[in-house]
């Protein structure tokens, strides 16, 4: 028996599995259900498809879908973003105003992907980027609350994973849609990941956004990588230790080293015992390289520490006083 597309996770919220790179429980789609159904987070455009059969299965014509809002413009989450506006016609786009220009004009934004992934595999994973008609693009920042008719989305500004990062706290439940805050968290292993694979990563406001995330949940944390967590106090405290811990990884690595690929090995030789408590045993951790690869969260980290030694501070985030060692 095949592993469901969509399953209710809280009242009013259907996880979408988008299926990327044809694996199941790697990324999640959220629907919101109501007056004005609304989607969080769209995946790849590789994933179009999946989604549009998912959201038909659940009743949602062309015509009615209200919403879609991203947590950010990365690929993986807000990459079929264009692909959808074609298909659902009324849908009115959100993300965040430092992001919400690449979705009009996605051609920096497929640059920067290509220089991570290589074009062969920018095509593989992510397919075309279309763009999405500015007159339906809307830009949110810090605070702003979203109407859904019956319920609100609440912006909550969380950069360090990238700097036009937010959480969407839901006002019916309380839930917090965390995108790639705390990382990735498949469901099968229960392992959680940080994610530094970005050019514009940043530890200090990783941690900052985590606290955040904490503080502001009522309910659980929806992930986009993947599902939803109940256990909030430990997955945030977990992900802010471990995020300093990669963080000072590399550090050290590149005390010794200017190679990526030693620092990369270095990382994952580190950070190896992480796996040892995953529930399953036989899981499929090679899920975690398509998002992640070690050597892509190396290179978010070294250019992370290359960049402050520019800025001439010698603070990292195993420092930060928010929180505990």
């Amino acid at each position: 028996m095949g592993i469901p597309a969509t399953s209710e996770v809280a009242d009013g919220i259907i996880a979408v599995d988008t299926r990327m790179a044809g694996r199941t429980r790697v990324t999640s789609a959220y629907l919101l259900t109501g007056r004005e159904p609304t989607l969080i987070e769209t995946g790849p455009t590789t994933s179009s498809e999946p989604v549009f059969e998912a959201l038909e299965s659940l009743g949602l014509g062309p015509e009615d879908l209200a919403h879609v809002v991203v947590t950010h413009i990365h690929l993986d989450h807000a990459g079929g973003a264009g692909t959808l506006a074609r298909r659902f016609t009324e849908a009115t786009f959100w993300a965040h105003d430092r992001g919400a220009p690449h979705l009009a004009d996605p051609t920096k934004l497929v640059e920067s992907a290509g220089r991570v992934y290589g074009p062969e595999r920018l095509r593989e994973l992510f397919g075309p980027v279309e763009p999405v008609p500015a007159d339906r693009l809307r830009s949110v920042s810090e605070g702003h609350r979203i109407a859904l008719g019956g319920r609100e989305l609440e912006v909550i500004y969380t950069p360090g994973h990238a700097s036009h990062h937010v959480a969407l706290v839901d006002s019916s439940t309380g839930a917090v849609f965390a995108g790639d805050a705390l990382g990735i968290h498949l469901p099968d292993d229960r392992v959680l990941r940080p994610a530094t694979t970005t050019s514009d990563i940043n530890g200090e406001l990783a941690v900052l956004s985590i606290e955040r995330i904490r503080s502001r949940v009522r309910s659980m944390l929806l992930f986009s990588h993947f599902g939803p967590v109940t256990e909030v106090e430990e997955l945030c405290e977990l992900a802010g230790s471990r995020l300093r811990k990669w963080a000072e990884v590399v550090r050290t690595a590149l005390e010794r080293t200017d190679d990526l690929r030693q620092s990369a090995a270095v990382l994952e030789r580190e950070t190896a015992d992480e796996f040892d408590d995953a529930m399953d045993p036989s899981a499929d951790l090679e899920r975690y390289e398509i998002l992640s690869s070690m050597e892509m969260n190396a290179a978010g980290l070294v250019r992370y520490w290359r960049k402050r030694e520019e800025r001439g501070s010698g603070d990292h985030p195993s420092r930060d006083r928010s929180q505990s060692s």
